[in-house]
């Protein structure tokens, strides 16, 4: 297994990290968690069409590029450095995962192109009132109706779902339990009976949506006939992406930390030249880069299809999302006053690092599924 970037990963790795630094200052960020959409379609455009980043995962069959989680993991790292506001997580990861994982070749033919083009936005619907991530949770019911199914039910924490234009929507058949009866269905953005309302929430960079069903028409994304198989390897997926995305964050953090101690004056020196300062900047560091450790083995793991990658992505998710959010509060206690004022940008990061901890399951669930999943494979 490879434990470097090669010179092509880096160089692209600079293009995204320039783009994002230029398509996303916070002021733009600011901005942007202000309007309903919570993102710019031109910036998304040029992620689509000029770089290529929707698809990059995506098979060149499809019209993705064709590339593997290593630089899914560089991409979502510099956005998550940036803030940078787009529907990527949701609709290049998490949908078009599931579409990967569970559609017939005919579905993926009809699907993939127009999300790795950026006509269309997708966003995967999973999560429900109790916000657990995982299908044996899943209330919302598909009944049989003639060649295709009728939904009905309630879906919360969708991200981007209240501008998506394909919704993919994990549910069950009627009268089943646990991981029996789950399948994954499609559904039109503006489907008859499908009510979509943008959720307050704690992180106004990365918005979220509450989907209601009601008689709802879908089509099965099934060809594999293992639905809960399928997302189980979505899951796996975004949990990895989310963890590349937290790295970028909480280095975001802890350069500035360092910049500022390096500026900052109090009693005729600064800051950074004091001790206990020092000791908070070196434990941030190690934080950081015991995370990047968990969060690039993770990514090259499931870029060569390792049997540990379920495992690996919950470690990698458990790891980044404390160091992300032990960063985060550190930062805003080395800022001083300053720090504790919505005016510093230090709190846009700490309210994705609180968001992202929770996000696709909190840190104790990883954690107690990456031993289950230690035991199983001993």
């Amino acid at each position: 297994m490879q434990f470097s970037f090669t010179d092509e990963q880096a160089q692209f790795r600079a293009v995204v990290q320039r783009f994002a630094r230029d398509k996303s200052p916070t002021t733009e960020v600011r901005r942007l968690m202000q309007t309903g959409e919570g993102f710019d379609r031109e910036v998304w455009r040029g992620m689509c069409e000029d770089l290529g980043l929707a698809g990059l995962h995506v098979p060149e069959a499809y019209g993705g590029a064709g590339f593997g989680f290593v630089e899914v993991g560089i991409v979502v790292e510099e956005l998550g450095r940036s803030l940078l506001c787009s529907p990527y997580f949701g609709s290049s990861i998490l949908a078009t995962s599931a579409i990967l994982h569970a559609a017939s070749e005919a579905q993926k033919q009809a699907l993939l192109p127009s999300l790795v083009s950026g006509k269309k936005i997708a966003c995967l619907a999973l999560a429900e009132a109790s916000g657990q991530w995982n299908c044996a949770s899943i209330e919302l019911t598909a009944a049989q109706s003639g060649d295709g199914f009728v939904l009905n039910g309630r879906k919360n924490f969708v991200l981007d779902g209240h501008v998506a234009d394909v919704v993919i929507v994990a549910a069950r058949k009627p009268g089943t339990s646990g991981l029996e009866g789950i399948g994954l269905f499609v559904v039109d953005g503006t489907a008859s009976g499908l009510q979509r309302r943008a959720l307050d929430t704690i992180d106004e960079t990365r918005k979220l949506a509450e989907l209601s069903f009601n008689e709802v028409s879908a089509q099965a994304l099934n060809d594999t006939g293992d639905a809960a198989a399928a997302i189980t390897r979505t899951l796996d997926d975004g949990a990895i992406a989310l963890a590349n995305e937290m790295v970028g964050g909480a280095q975001a953090l802890l350069d500035c930390v360092v910049e500022y101690a390096q500026i900052r004056m109090q009693f005729g020196r600064v800051i950074g030249s004091f001790q206990a300062v020092k000791h908070k900047c070196a434990e941030m560091l190690l934080d950081v880069e015991l995370a990047k450790s968990a969060a690039y083995y993770a990514a090259q793991a499931r870029a060569e299809n390792d049997p540990e990658v379920s495992a690996l992505a919950s470690l990698a998710k458990a790891t980044t999302a404390d160091a992300y959010m032990r960063t985060a509060i550190e930062s805003i206690q080395l800022h001083g006053g300053i720090g504790f004022t919505w005016d510093h940008d230090t709190h846009l990061w700490y309210k994705r690092a609180k968001s992202s901890e929770v996000l696709l399951d909190d840190p104790s669930y990883h954690r107690e599924r990456y031993i289950a999943l230690q035991e199983a494979l001993a």
